[in-house]
């Protein structure tokens, strides 16, 4: 599980591709890679991935065929910069929401302005997950917990994001077209779907 909140952007140090699987190599630093262990999980711009290898603080990890297809790992390379949150450990304080690394697919920035110290990012999504997108709602954006800011209904929505967020995220660098990880609020999905779901063994 996560939190959402991020710890900056780290850079990928090696990439290599096979049929169906990258392997690549992101160096952590010092705070973020102390106590990892081959086995751990941790959310790469917000995609749950497992510690395949350690060599001092540049950690390797295998997104295997339906990762790339679902997320941006499929467009990884040497040289870029991603976000990068270790899992949660009890007792940590949570400080997005919770999060489970499970990506459900892309959204694309469609728009981007920035005024008065407030940059504003509207994502395009599919039109199905809009009813899961609700105004003041929780989102994890590549892997970031952020609040909705305002839902358009052709299938778009806003993110108003603080000059904090951009110093640890990639959002900044974003522009329109770009792919963006999307995770629902699993809370959210949950309800949406049970009150459906109750509403239609009503109607039979």
């Amino acid at each position: 599980m996560y939190t959402g909140i991020t710890r900056g952007t780290f850079q990928v140090v090696h990439a290599s591709r096979k049929p169906g699987l990258l392997t690549f190599a992101v160096e952590l630093g010092d705070e973020l890679a102390v106590g990892l262990e081959t086995g751990a999980s941790v959310a790469v711009d917000g995609v749950c991935q497992t510690v395949v290898a350690l060599d001092g603080t540049c950690v390797t990890f295998d997104a295997i065929e339906e990762t790339l297809r679902l997320t941006t790992l499929g467009q990884l390379q040497e040289g870029d910069r991603v976000s990068v949150e270790r899992s949660y450990r009890i007792g940590d304080e949570l400080g997005g929401h919770e999060l489970a690394g499970h990506v459900n697919g892309m959204g694309r920035i469609c728009e981007v302005n920035s005024a008065g110290g407030v940059h504003d990012l509207w994502v395009e999504v599919p039109s199905e997950w809009m009813k899961y997108i609700l105004e003041k709602g929780f989102i994890a954006v590549d892997g970031s917990s952020l609040t909705v800011g305002e839902v358009r209904s052709e299938g778009r929505f806003a993110l108003h994001l603080i000059p904090e967020t951009l110093r640890l995220t990639n959002f900044a660098r974003k522009g329109v077209g770009d792919a963006v990880n999307i995770e629902l609020d699993a809370r959210t999905v949950a309800i949406v779907e049970t009150v459906e779901r109750v509403l239609a063994q009503r109607d039979v």
